[in-house]
């Protein structure tokens, strides 16, 4: 049990890079299993280059939409956004923008390993390359004979040097971009976690306590939910039963589930950890908790508008 326990603890402490870990793992076997069993070239002057396209960048593509489909951000931003009478809470465009931005950036992990994965493979690359029209002249510099042979390089079995050296320089240049790719992602990503913690307007240790603190709140807030959504479901399915009237229950009114499903934003005047924290401590009832003057949306506080509970697989 106590085994479990420490394994639980390290998956809340650390289920983001676990996640980004898992899913990248996923991607780069699903790549391996599509270049060795689903690919196949055509080995055609007319079909190499769109060929080796649709997989090297199609499956990338759907890899980054389904990332923006399964952030909770993405939902948040966008539930009710366009309803009547939603202007006020769609208008902030500048926002929302810098929202889809930070986003695209986490959703464009799957996607850009998919490419690194496949260009360190070769094959998709070399399929597509041996079909172009603007690689071909200067893949057959001073040979003779290369541009009618360039197509069926893939799909040679042949020892020809002529073919084994085209095959060899097209894996070459295919590697290289991979791992051009992959160190470019990686000094932009540490360049920007650096810069947004560095503009951290809290203390590391403070980041920390919040995470706790947003960590507890999804869990009462889950658990509180339920309670709240069985006696309702037990009150009216009795009273359908019975022919009686239910009694009052006081559940929160649709303005108040709009300002608490808003995204966050930062001020340093007065400090909440959510937008729940901020919308049980307005000094009125009929206050609104939406973006006043001073505040600010923050890339390094992109978990608050992260939490389990706005997940598909939460509440």
């Amino acid at each position: 049990m106590e085994k479990f326990k420490t394994l639980l603890d390290l998956h809340l402490r650390h289920s983001s890079a676990l996640g980004y870990g898992l899913v990248t793992l996923l991607t780069a076997s699903g790549e391996r299993i599509f270049s060795t069993v689903v690919f196949q070239c055509p080995c055609s002057a007319t079909w190499n280059l769109p060929y080796g396209l649709v997989f090297l960048l199609v499956p990338a593509l759907v890899l980054f939409l389904l990332g923006y489909m399964l952030s909770a951000r993405t939902w948040r931003l966008l539930t009710g956004c366009c309803a009547p009478g939603a202007r006020v809470r769609c208008s902030s465009g500048l926002r929302g923008a810098l929202v889809f931005t930070q986003i695209a950036v986490a959703a464009a992990l799957a996607p850009l390993t998919w490419v690194a994965v496949a260009l360190l493979g070769g094959s998709f690359y070399e399929c597509a390359a041996s079909g172009s029209k603007v690689l071909g002249p200067y893949l057959c510099r001073n040979r003779t004979g290369c541009t009618d042979q360039l197509p069926l390089v893939p799909c040679s079995k042949d020892q020809k040097s002529d073919l084994q050296d085209l095959l060899k320089e097209l894996k070459a240049q295919s590697q290289v971009l991979g791992w051009i790719i992959i160190a470019v992602v990686i000094i932009a990503v540490v360049i920007f976690t650096s810069v947004c913690r560095c503009l951290s307007p809290v203390s590391f240790l403070q980041l920390k306590f919040w995470k706790i603190y947003l960590e507890n709140e999804q869990e009462i807030f889950k658990s509180q939910a339920k309670e709240h959504a069985t006696d309702l479901a037990k009150e009216n399915v009795k009273c359908f039963f019975e022919h009686s009237h239910p009694k009052e229950y006081n559940t929160p009114s649709i303005k108040d589930w709009q300002q608490i499903s808003t995204l966050y934003t930062f001020n340093p005047k007065d400090q909440y950890y959510s937008m729940l924290h901020k919308y049980v401590n307005r000094k009125e009832e009929s206050d609104s908790i939406k973006s006043s003057e001073g505040d600010v949306m923050l890339p390094v506080l992109g978990f608050v508008d992260s939490p389990g509970i706005n997940s598909s697989t939460g509440l």
